[in-house]
């Protein structure tokens, strides 16, 4: 039986591998990615089938836990945000060279245009650097279908499979046709060859030419797929090769009238033969793609030198024949690239301005960066090295208290440097939940130095920045940071209030001016989760 639905791109994606049987879910919360793992929780079937829906500390002991569920014949979905596959590389590359047992699919939500990231990474990269197939939907419907599919794909080719979506994909909402009924969770079964999960060098070196031949053929593969499609036209002039969503927007652009040759492709290694028979029939291939030029540079590779292919490397203003080489592509700037002309603008509105982010009113944060910059205006030398969180709102005004941010867990490994350096006041600022996810080894290094440096682990009890997931290192802070060498009298805790403003800057002036290792925890429940949970007790 089916129905129909309204969901976003992560609800179709989250709502299609329930209905194909998965275990678990295995994600760190990372925008645009979020959504997938939240609407899991929040489903019954969840709860009546014990599906594993916790939040990870990270995106590597995400994939690794999914890998586990792989090994024991079971399914399982890893999702997280682009950035967030730079952490799980080491596992994800290797996941190519063990292979699968169960069904293994790992989400990732690239965010072009860097809506709330720190570059415009395309995932793509990753699946063909591990040798791994990689899917990418044109719609919700794709990426609902593409679970069961992409489930099948892993367990017969007994490889992971990347499902790239990116910002637009992820968190707009469409109707999308689901199955009433969820496929049963397979029981446990083992790898029938099971040294290929030890990787050692012997192991690994026997398995590499399998990965490669497999890799190829799945190239073979992709020219079968549902999802890669060739549509001919009369006009060989161009040839348009649209790739996941920006076949979407071409469909809003001209619909089903393809007066040119059209190739979709939404599943990766490319269909060679597909962009050859292209390259024949047409004078120009036009490619369309979100993020970074990775079909265009690859059809480069592939066809005649002579041949003209055109795309998002070819200048920086939008113009026919031309995408713009940074940022989304929208329907506006894939409608230039086609030549036509361009839909009525309306002027801004004058009544609405923008409004840049800024921390919450009644926000810890805002106590804590308030304390540091009133205690270290007396140090003309200091430098702040803050990480990855709502918290890095204190680079804008009116508090510009930090000096870098640069990816999860940074602030700390930053501050030590600067310290071995002779850097004086060294000071880190990070959130509890960034400094479970990759912060502990960093203070660990600390610690083993004893650097002469200061560490603040501003602790909302929440993963604040994306909404309110659970932190994991909520009640275990100072139990973390004594247990890697930090003396119990330098780990000390402060409530961020106005009326604790003196004994707090009193707090930091004795823990810089001490020749070592300090650590700092101002601690009050985020004033989003506050405010959640009290109309929660009220409405129990």
């Amino acid at each position: 039986m089916k129905q129909k639905r309204l969901l976003l791109g992560d609800e179709a994606i989250a709502l299609g591998a329930i209905n194909n049987g998965i275990q678990g879910v295995y994600a760190y919360p990372g925008t645009p990615s979020t959504e997938i793992t939240e609407f899991i929780q929040m489903q019954p079937i969840t709860r009546e089938r014990g599906i594993h829906c916790r939040w990870c500390v990270n995106e590597k002991t995400a994939m690794e836990a999914a890998l586990g569920v792989s090994y024991v014949g079971k399914r399982s979905i890893v999702c997280m945000k682009h950035v967030g596959l730079n952490v799980a590389a080491d596992p994800f590359v290797n996941s190519a060279i063990s292979g699968c047992n169960g069904g293994l699919i790992v989400v990732v939500a690239d965010d072009p245009s860097m809506h709330s990231s720190q570059d415009e990474q395309d995932s793509r990269f990753y699946g063909k650097f591990a040798l791994i197939p990689v899917l990418e939907p044109s719609s919700q419907q794709e990426a609902y279908d593409m679970m069961e599919y992409g489930f099948r794909l892993s367990e017969e080719r007994r490889t992971p499979v990347l499902m790239r979506v990116t910002t637009r994909m992820a968190h707009s909402r469409a109707v999308v046709e689901v199955d009433t009924e969820a496929k049963p969770i397979a029981p446990i079964s083992y790898p029938q060859e099971a040294w290929g999960w030890v990787l050692l060098p012997a192991n690994s070196k026997r398995r590499y030419p399998k990965v490669i031949e497999n890799y190829n053929d799945m190239q073979a593969k992709s020219m079968e797929s549902p999802y890669n499609i060739y549509k001919d036209g009369k006009d060989k002039s161009v040839g348009i090769i649209a790739c996941g969503i920006a076949y979407n927007y071409l469909n809003e652009n001209i619909g089903a009238d393809f007066q040119h040759p059209v190739l979709k492709i939404s599943q990766y290694p490319l269909p060679v033969d597909m962009i050859n028979r292209m390259a024949a029939e047409c004078d120009t291939i036009l490619v369309m793609e979100e993020g970074q030029p990775v079909v265009e540079e690859m059809v480069r590779g592939i066809l005649p030198v002579n041949c003209n292919v055109i795309g998002r490397l070819n200048g920086k203003e939008p113009g026919v024949g031309v995408l713009p080489r940074t940022g989304e592509l929208t329907p506006d700037s894939v409608r230039a690239a086609l030549g036509l002309p361009a839909h009525e603008e309306y002027p801004a509105s004058q009544v609405t301005v923008p409004r840049p982010p800024a921390l919450c009113q009644g926000c810890g944060h805002r106590d804590v960066y308030t304390a540091l910059n009133q205690t270290l205006a007396e140090y003309p030398d200091y430098k702040v090295f803050s990480d990855i969180g709502c918290y890095t709102l204190g680079a804008l005004p009116p508090f510009r208290a930090i000096h870098s941010t640069i990816d999860m867990g940074a602030s700390i490994t930053m501050a030590k440097g600067a310290a071995d350096a002779g850097q004086f006041p060294s000071v880190a600022v990070i959130g509890d939940s960034t400094f479970t996810h990759s912060g502990i080894t960093g203070l660990l290094d600390a610690a083993n130095a004893n650097a002469n440096m200061v560490v603040v682990i501003s602790d909302n009890l929440t993963t604040g920045m994306t909404g309110g997931q659970d932190s994991a290192g909520t009640t275990k802070l100072e139990a973390i940071c004594q247990a890697v060498g930090v003396a119990p009298e330098h780990i000390r805790v402060v409530v961020p209030l106005a009326k604790n403003m003196e004994e707090i800057k009193a707090i930091l002036k004795e823990e810089i001016e001490y020749k070592g290792l300090s650590v700092i925890i101002p601690r009050r429940e985020c004033i989003q989760t506050f405010k959640r949970h009290a109309k929660e007790k009220k409405n129990a």
